[in-house]
């Protein structure tokens, strides 16, 4: 799927920076890819009995207590889905995690979490389906990209590991 072109069909047209495969955020570090705006650690996640799906966004550095968020939104034990569960549900593969896979749940199986601490953020940092750049999703397109896909964003107050 050509992401871009779609994007532009619903009117989003974010920049693009193209670089080296980044997998991680880690590896943005270590190249020192510079780019304005808010980077963010995509966290695909599912519930203990694997039925319910989960692709939250925060700030890169951050631990998420899964123990203490399961807790807080009344799900039975959160836990990292597997690459073949990214694959089944987003059509990506681990390293090329963004919100912009919510493009291929066509039946709205993952339900999409902010951080609350991204709030104040703009131009979030998205891989195009690709690890090879960068779309500066604005925080309005980012929540026209989410309506246009039929996900519904909850902003939460997603707690941190000690």
């Amino acid at each position: 799927m050509d992401i871009i072109a779609q994007l532009a069909l619903w009117q989003i047209c974010p920049p693009v920076i193209e670089h080296p495969p980044l997998f991680t955020c880690e590896d943005a570090d270590r190249l020192l890819v510079d780019r304005p705006g808010t980077r963010i650690k995509n966290l695909f996640l599912r519930d203990n009995y694997g039925r319910r799906h989960f692709l939250l966004l925060t700030r890169p550095g951050k631990q998420v207590d899964l123990k203490a968020l399961s807790i807080q939104e009344g799900i039975s034990r959160l836990g990292f889905a597997s690459s073949e569960r990214l694959g089944r549900y987003l059509g990506v593969e681990p390293g090329h995690v963004s919100v912009l896979a919510l493009i291929n749940d066509v039946r709205g199986e993952v339900d999409l979490w902010l951080d609350e601490e991204l709030s104040a953020g703009d131009d979030f940092h998205c891989h195009p389906l690709r690890n090879t750049a960068t779309l500066l999703l604005s925080r309005i397109d980012l929540l026209r990209f989410a309506e246009q896909t039929g996900h519904r964003p909850r902003w939460l107050a997603v707690p941190e590991l000690g």
